[in-house]
């Protein structure tokens, strides 16, 4: 399974560091040990769908334990059936340089 999440935390971080509430939920994609990639916009993971669904709800919480007043989190999940695929590779592994 893939899944891409986008938190928008409020505030986005501290004065002393912009971003940190964001930092904190990469942070949280970082220490489950699945195969991640931080984008501009989101980021990107890849696993199971039992370790995809635990970790969405994770980061999003992440978020607010990290000081967030709220949070919004715009998530994309891709599966089948079968539970083997897609992966990031056989959808955009053709475009990659």
């Amino acid at each position: 399974m893939i899944a891409e999440i986008q938190v928008l935390p409020r505030p986005i971080g501290t004065a002393d560091n912009r971003y940190a509430h964001v930092d904190t939920a990469i942070a949280a994609i970082s220490d489950s040990g699945l195969s991640y990639k931080v984008g501009g916009m989101g980021t990107t993971i890849e696993g199971t769908p039992d370790q995809i669904w635990a970790l969405l709800r994770t980061v999003h919480e992440a978020t607010l334990t990290a000081g967030a007043e709220g949070c919004l989190s715009v998530i994309k999940v891709s599966g089948s059936a079968a539970d083997d695929g897609p992966s990031v590779q056989d959808l955009v592994g053709k475009h990659r340089r």
